[in-house]
């Protein structure tokens, strides 16, 4: 079983990472009754014949929601999905999260993108997988300009668009994701480190934060918000403000949750105090989450396990019913939900399909979930298939293949690739099947690439 390197950590690995496993979860079905959940399979267990890279290309234009008027994500660095409420974790570390999941719905088994902020973020802007983007190569990917991302989609449709940034590769001149963007602004004066990140930023983030959403301009029209919270992200530090969770890095990172919540609080509460709170439909995820010593790995990055990979997901909106999901659902099916909030059709080249039918009560159907490491010059290339409760892990390009069965093993520690062949041949089938209908692209810095093959492009 293979785990990344330490030595690359002392490099990137500190800064963008992935969600853990501790679950003993009491979820609620699809349908809405109570179930008793083992680790992070509650349910779907056996094979889905769904397509799990559907194009949302072959949609037709989606009607507005009438009753939802805007939307504004929440993205919280490195939030694990074992702090959640679903999780049972002992320490009430993201009291307002808890007190937000009773008014949502909410996906228990979640998935992001990759392990890491620069592909995650990439691939939910512009709606397609890490390895489908426009980028630079480098670890820090830079996505072009002329890159499509889908907050451009609403731009051109009359949508106001807002963001912040609280790192300094979320500048214009880094990353690329204020494409799209009407308002786009960094928090000022960051420390830039491509090891770590020494930067307490809430509070200054939250201050823009309200500053953008109490506009008079959000009065009229509609909005798209996005932001990023950034504390959880390592370095780990203490908070007078905040709650003491005691010592060591993982007390620590409970402590910048705490934190974090605090200013999510704030935020919240203006959102419910303006007269278009009601018609506003809130999502609170994460990019990804952090390890604390599971497969060797800490922080995040350079792997796909769950502990990296498994985040939250929650939907607060008017019409919504709360209640939890416990199927596997995908970070690139929430382009296409936001898209068909605001009636706008997504580009032919995202991927991903709406989550408004289940959002609304529907049948939540099994599907297959893929998550994309697209290769740099820091990491070799990793992807994986969730398909109920097994998860198959692709080394390189097909140099190797890991099984898991996450029911029994949600920490995926007992690799059953050997032991269990007509299920990795099914999952192998899968994720080929699913793989050719991922649109991949070489990056512009090839030759520095980690893991590629001689005679081969990328």
């Amino acid at each position: 079983m293979r785990s990344s390197p330490i030595a690359a950590w002392a490099l990137v690995a500190a800064l963008f990472g992935c969600a853990g496993e501790k679950q003993d979860p009491v979820t609620t079905s699809s349908s809405g009754a109570a179930s008793t959940a083992t680790g992070p399979a509650a349910s779907g267990a056996g094979p889905s014949s769904a397509t799990p890279a559907t194009s949302a290309s072959s949609a037709a234009a989606p009607a507005a929601s009438p009753a939802i008027k805007n939307v504004l994500v929440l993205g919280i660095d490195s939030m694990r999905a074992d702090r959640m409420p679903y999780s049972n974790y002992p320490a009430d570390v993201m009291p307002t999260i808890k007190e937000f999941e009773k008014t949502a719905v909410s996906y228990t088994r979640f998935s992001a993108l990759s392990s890491y902020t620069a592909q995650t973020l990439g691939g939910f802007l512009g709606a397609r997988y890490p390895s489908e983007l426009k980028r630079s190569g480098y670890f820090f990917a830079a996505y072009p300009e002329d890159e499509l991302m889908f907050p451009e989609l609403l731009q051109k449709a009359g949508v106001r668009t807002m963001s912040a940034g609280a790192h300094f590769y979320f500048a214009k001149e880094k990353a690329g994701f204020h494409q799209g963007f009407d308002v786009y602004e960094l928090v000022p004066g960051l420390k830039k480190s491509n090891t770590t990140d020494e930067n307490i930023t809430s509070p200054a983030h939250t201050e823009i934060i309200l500053k953008h959403l109490g506009d008079k301009a959000n009065n009229g029209g509609r909005f798209f918000a996005f932001y990023h919270l950034l504390d959880p992200h390592d370095q780990y530090m203490g908070h007078p403000e905040g709650k003491d969770f005691g010592r060591g890095a993982e007390k620590l990172y409970d402590g910048e949750l705490y934190f974090t919540d605090m200013h999510v609080k704030k935020i919240l509460d203006f959102v419910d105090s303006q007269p278009w709170g009601k018609e506003t439909m809130v999502v609170i995820t994460s990019d990804h989450g952090d390890a604390f010593g599971e497969h060797k790995m800490y922080r995040h990055g350079f792997e796909l396990w769950n502990v990296l990979t498994h985040v939250p997901l929650m939907i607060r909106a008017p019409g919504l019913k709360p209640r939890r999901i416990d199927e596997p659902r995908s970070m690139i099916d929430l382009a296409p939900t936001i898209l068909e909030v605001f009636g706008v059709t997504p580009d032919p080249s995202f991927q991903g399909q709406s989550l408004m039918p289940e959002l609304k009560g529907g049948d939540a159907a099994a599907r297959d979930v893929i998550s994309d490491l697209a290769r740099t010059g820091d990491n070799d290339r990793r992807r994986t298939l969730i398909r109920g409760n097994w998860k198959i892990i692709e080394l390189g390009n097909a140099d190797g293949f890991q099984l898991f069965d996450l029911k029994a093993d949600p920490e995926e520690k007992n690799d059953l690739a050997r032991k269990e062949k007509a299920k990795l041949e099914e999952m192998r089938a899968a994720l080929k099947d699913a793989e050719g209908k991922i649109k991949e692209i070489c990056p512009k810095m090839t030759e520095k690439l980690k893991g590629k093959k001689k005679g081969k492009p990328c």
